[in-house]
């Protein structure tokens, strides 16, 4: 029996590292967001526009950093990106106004943009596909490990060495990465550390081979308009969870920022499995015989029913209730992100798959922006998260009919 080889998985576990660095870059803020209130004075639509500054700069940065990617690769965009970022992250500590911050979010929204097609476009090139669901449930996983580790270390450097410290440090990771990165990754055929037997393994199955998108093409085709009103419809959420649920347990529950770590934790170690469980629920039945779209399409029906949790956490009279819903979603939430990220793979070509990934992304990070602006109104108007978090938890089934409904078979583009 040949011996495949395994030196992929050392690719992925670079890949997870970076999304976990990315995730704790951006949830610093949030973590920080009351202390940084009381402090600076924000209200409300001051914090929403900061969050939005980061947002508007995400979607610019999809626009281009997919492109960017495609173009220049993997090896050297990812070096750029995750140097900008870490300068970006360590810049809060400059900052003294809502202007500031804003700017800093801004920089910090330019180089992050670039982290998922960059994780996807390595996942196109270094899985086979009926491994790409798992691979990118783990990889994807990353934020939420970086989203749990960043209220364990912000509130505990925050309080003992002052806030800007908290931004300083976190920022930092990214060059103790980027060390890594340049040492050992290459493209699969240059690689010499790849053995001959995994290398045929990784080019095993593929069905997108043979042909290349331009990235001005990709604007023809129905899967991409699909994919990114996907984005648009459901990202929104994730914003949400990650910016809005410190808040929301200080305002309605009362919790300090050092009572926030063990809810926060909770959180996204939930939704670090229901990544893993949704990439895997797909690779599972393709590896019984089922087809893409059975495999794909199901698995995301399953993340939309689970994600109606939300709607109720307004309504549970203690913190922990109302910790175990919004976990729930963001269990679902992540799944779903795993699927259509791979779906990605699925339908487009090498060339073009971290294209693809910026364009669907810029489509979450717009939605998001207008999603958190309504937000900052809502709240300073009620004080009240009921109508938000119950939309929150049934966008997903009806993103789920919109792609049943408009793409009835997950197909591969062709080259027109």
């Amino acid at each position: 029996m040949v011996r495949i080889g395994n030196y992929r998985w050392r690719i992925l576990a670079l890949l997870f590292f970076a999304t976990t660095i990315n995730y704790i870059d951006r949830q610093v803020i949030g973590i920080l967001a009351p202390t940084l209130q009381n402090e600076i004075g924000w209200n409300e639509i001051d914090y929403s526009q900061i969050v939005m500054a980061f947002q508007v700069a995400y979607a610019i940065g999809m626009a281009f950093t997919g492109y960017f990617l495609d173009k220049f690769g993997t090896r050297i965009g990812f070096a750029v990106a995750i140097s900008l970022w870490s300068l970006a992250g360590m810049g809060h500590a400059l900052a003294r106004s809502v202007a500031g911050f804003a700017v800093a979010r801004f920089m910090l929204g330019i180089g992050e943009a670039a982290n998922f097609p960059a994780c996807l476009k390595t996942v196109s090139e270094w899985f086979p596909i009926q491994e790409r669901g798992l691979a990118t449930g783990i990889f994807n996983s990353g934020s939420n490990i970086g989203a749990i580790l960043a209220p364990l270390t912000v509130p505990f450097i925050a309080t003992h060495y002052g806030w800007q410290w908290a931004f300083i440090i976190t920022g930092a990771l990214g060059f103790i990465w980027l060390i890594f990165w340049w040492q050992v990754y290459a493209k699969p055929e240059a690689h010499p550390a790849l053995t001959s037997s995994e290398l045929a393994y990784i080019r095993s199955g593929e069905q997108t081979t043979g042909y290349a998108v331009a990235w001005k093409q990709l604007l023809i085709f129905r899967q991409t308009w699909v994919l990114c009103l996907m984005r648009f419809t459901t990202d929104p959420v994730w914003w949400l969870i990650l910016f809005w649920t410190p808040k929301f347990l200080y305002t309605q529950h009362g919790l300090q920022l050092q009572a926030l770590s063990l809810p926060l934790i909770v959180i996204f170690l939930v939704a670090d499995a229901g990544s893993i469980v949704g990439g895997w629920l797909s690779s599972f039945w393709l590896k019984k015989g089922r087809s893409l779209d059975f495999a794909r399409r199901n698995t995301l029906l399953v993340c939309a029913g689970v994600a109606t949790s939300i709607a109720l956490a307004t309504h549970m009279p203690t913190a922990a209730g109302a910790v175990l819903l919004i976990a729930l979603t963001a269990a679902a939430y992540q799944g779903w992100s795993a699927n259509i990220f791979t779906i990605i793979t699925d339908l487009y070509p090498k060339n073009a798959v971290a294209s693809m990934s910026g364009l669907a992304g810029m489509s979450g990070a717009i939605g998001g922006t207008v999603f958190s602006l309504l937000i900052g109104y809502i709240l300073e108007e009620t004080n009240n998260y009921t109508l938000i978090f119950s939309g929150s938890g049934l966008i997903f089934l009806l993103a789920w009919l919109l792609l049943y409904l408009l793409l009835p078979q997950l197909q591969t583009v062709a080259n027109e």
